[in-house]
């Protein structure tokens, strides 16, 4: 019983490395999903969650449905449908896209020297987060389709519906990060003050 306290003991201590953990788990994610915004197949994955999202399908110049029938499966390449992608502006709002993504974990890993910096990047992932996960609502492709099946539709997620729920996640990595990175931006105002002082 003694160990079993000692290691409850030790986990209770483990929250300074687990916060740690989840700024560099954040820091890797957004740089490299932002980074990977440079390759054509990324920028054609996340087509149906921009032409679905109010929030979004401005940025494509082709209507909403016109995606289905330009779609690359990864690692695919039709000329054709790469050519329609140019013209929608696919690629264009993807590079766009993957360079915020890219500055909020930059942002994020300034924490040690400017926690105040940190703090906003880990609140606009936090927001981020929110967007991705309004595609559940508004992206088709979220849930298993009726293909036959009677596994089909809500709560069923397929691939893409997935890779979104996992956002729910990074919301709270986000706020986690967003009240470490507070808390040092406050402790070195306050040392400052009573220096000053």
């Amino acid at each position: 019983m003694n160990r079993i306290n000692q290691l409850f003991e030790l986990a209770a201590r483990a929250d300074k490395f687990g916060v740690a953990l989840t700024r560099v788990g954040l820091i890797v994610v957004l740089v490299w999903i932002g980074g990977l915004k440079i390759f054509k197949y990324e920028d054609e994955g996340i087509v149906p969650f921009v032409a679905n999202s109010p929030l979004m399908n401005f940025f494509y110049h082709q209507p909403a449905g016109e995606y289905r029938k330009h779609m690359n499966r990864e690692g695919e390449l039709v000329p054709a449908n790469r050519e329609w992608h140019e013209q929608n502006g696919t690629y264009l709002f993807a590079y766009g896209l993957g360079s915020v993504i890219v500055a909020y974990g930059v942002l994020i890993a300034l924490h040690p020297v400017f926690p105040r910096v940190a703090t906003v990047g880990s609140f606009l992932v936090f927001v981020m987060s929110f967007a991705t996960l309004s595609f559940l609502i508004t992206t088709p492709e979220t849930w298993v389709p009726p293909l036959g099946s009677t596994e089909h539709g809500f709560p069923l997620l397929s691939g893409a519906g997935r890779l979104v729920i996992k956002d729910a996640i990074m919301m709270g990595a986000a706020v986690v990060t967003m009240a470490d990175s507070a808390k040092a931006y406050l402790r070195k105002r306050d040392a400052k003050s009573a220096v000053a002082a």
